[in-house]
């Protein structure tokens, strides 16, 4: 799949940021989550349309996900599965970090679907949250009014670290206003649960096979930013949602930022080999 050319105005942009005429913005650490379930054409994705009025990626089909809440580094919250040293190796990052990303992953999943991955002991997940109560707690963890360590423990849950697994990073270019460094995670919807279109972000939802995802974006039906596209064409190649939480089982993440590179007549975002190798066989 050959990739359109990037705006002029974005390659100035980024020429005038090589050139230390300006100062790129920090980035905010974030985290999202590709909720999977299986379908007859293999793993479905949930998606999100962001409201076209979003300062960031207004109108782009997103997964759940956000920036972190200083309260997601809260060392006390309850804990079942893999560690957070073990999510620190996995995720690239140290151990506190890994933890308030997994944190984030879990709270921005509820927020913005209503699925919960927590459960009131090993092995065991939450099978309804449908109920007004779920929905309070929602809107309070929503607003911040509710810190997800509160919220479990006010429930005697425990956080589920082993339904996610690890998948990818991505920090936005150093030539954009808005900056993120986010981890990708991967998660089978819990069985029982529903999604729900409750994200005040978003303008609508919907569940889409992975490959039609990538179909409607080529077609210009749908807009994605380049990595959401490219994760769904990296969950297309799975047969299953396990399929796909056992290669995530075997990730590891390394950040990768793009850089404007030249194309032919015009310049490109770069994107990682394996990546491209994907799109070679498009």
């Amino acid at each position: 799949m050959r990739r359109p050319p990037l705006p002029e105005q974005l390659v100035e942009q980024a020429r005038a940021y090589a050139a230390g005429e300006a100062a790129p913005a920090e980035p905010r650490d974030a985290a999202t989550v590709v909720l999977l379930r299986d379908g007859p054409r293999g793993p479905e994705l949930y998606l999100l349309r962001r409201q076209a009025s979003m300062a960031f990626a207004g109108g782009m089909c997103v997964f759940p996900g956000g920036g972190l809440d200083r309260r997601d580094f809260d060392s006390t919250v309850a804990w079942a599965g893999p560690a957070p040293a073990e999510w620190a190796r996995r995720l690239g990052c140290d151990e506190a970090m890994a933890r308030a990303l997994v944190c984030a992953a879990v709270r921005e999943t509820y927020e913005e679907s209503g699925v919960l991955l927590a459960g009131p002991a090993v092995g065991e997940v939450v099978a309804d949250t449908t109920g007004e109560d779920w929905e309070a707690d929602r809107v309070a963890l929503e607003s911040r009014e509710l810190s997800l360590t509160a919220f479990l423990a006010s429930r005697d849950l425990v956080l589920r670290s082993d339904l996610l697994g690890a998948w990818a990073g991505w920090q936005t270019p150093v030539f954009e206003p808005r900056r993120f460094r986010t981890w990708f995670f991967v998660a089978r919807l819990p069985e029982g649960q529903v999604t729900r279109d409750v994200s005040s972000e978003s303008s609508s939802v919907t569940w889409l096979p992975a490959m039609d995802a990538v179909e409607q974006v080529e077609q210009g039906r749908m807009q994605m930013m380049p990595p959401t596209w490219l994760t769904c064409l990296d969950v297309a190649r799975h047969a299953t949602a396990d399929a796909v939480l056992r290669d995530a089982h075997d990730r590891t993440v390394e950040i990768f930022t793009p850089s404007v590179v030249p194309d032919g007549d015009g310049f490109i975002l770069s994107t990682p080999p394996f990546y491209e190798a994907l799109m070679a066989q498009r």
